[in-house]
């Protein structure tokens, strides 16, 4: 949160006063216009009843709930919603959104604030996760459809996982896991084809924030 500090005196009297220090927010009073302006998401209309927050199946492991993330985008706290773990952690399983009594879109909106901390240059809070939703644009452009085997080893090599994964068993896991769907025709060792696919490159192409892949 931006802030800056400010000295008051208590309610003791001159000659007992102590000098504390408060913060003093510094909003930026146009973020919630240049939010809307890409949505619309209808921030403002939250009225902070919490329902999101209740609902959410991952709150657990967020460090800003849902609705305090909506607050913080209409006081203008830039820096505390892009730098936040909680725009990384959603699933966007919409159950946020779902429950709103005031059609607020808050899984677009966590959405939304990921992009701009990309476009920003923020590292990311959880950089496997930014990872993993690169990992998986860059899979989607090579056919315009999953292709699951390949998707988690390309994963696993870009955040550095291999080697703890060896260490503690889980890769042994894992390529038992696969050969069993492989068994079952249920996974491909070859990525198919569909069609489209330089539409869907294109889409993808029109996302990156800058030019710089996302």
């Amino acid at each position: 949160m931006a802030e800056e500090a400010r000295l008051v005196g208590s309610s003791y009297g001159a000659e007992n006063a102590e000098m504390v220090r408060q913060p003093v927010l510094s909003p930026d009073f146009d973020f919630l216009y240049k939010v809307e302006a890409s949505g619309p998401f209808n921030a403002s209309h939250c009225f902070q009843c919490r329902k999101c927050t209740n609902g959410c199946p991952v709150s657990f492991a967020m460090d800003i709930f849902p609705d305090r993330i909506i607050r913080l985008a209409i006081l203008g706290q830039t820096a505390e919603v892009l730098n936040s773990r909680t725009i990384w952690i959603c699933a966007s399983c919409e159950t946020c959104s779902t429950r709103c009594p005031n059609g607020v879109r808050i899984a677009e909106l966590m959405d939304y604030f990921k992009e701009l901390a990309v476009e920003a240059g923020i590292r990311p809070a959880l950089p496997a996760v930014a990872v993993f939703y690169r990992t998986f644009l860059d899979n989607l452009k090579l056919t315009g459809r999953v292709f699951e085997a390949g998707l988690l080893p390309t994963y696993w090599v870009r955040s550095r996982q291999v080697v703890s994964m060896f260490k503690s068993g889980e890769m042994r896991k894992n390529v038992e896991q696969a050969v069993k769907l492989f068994m079952k025709k249920r996974l491909s060792a070859l990525p198919g084809a569909v069609r489209g696919r330089g539409e869907i490159r294109s889409i993808l192409r029109s996302s990156r924030p800058h030019g710089r892949s996302q």
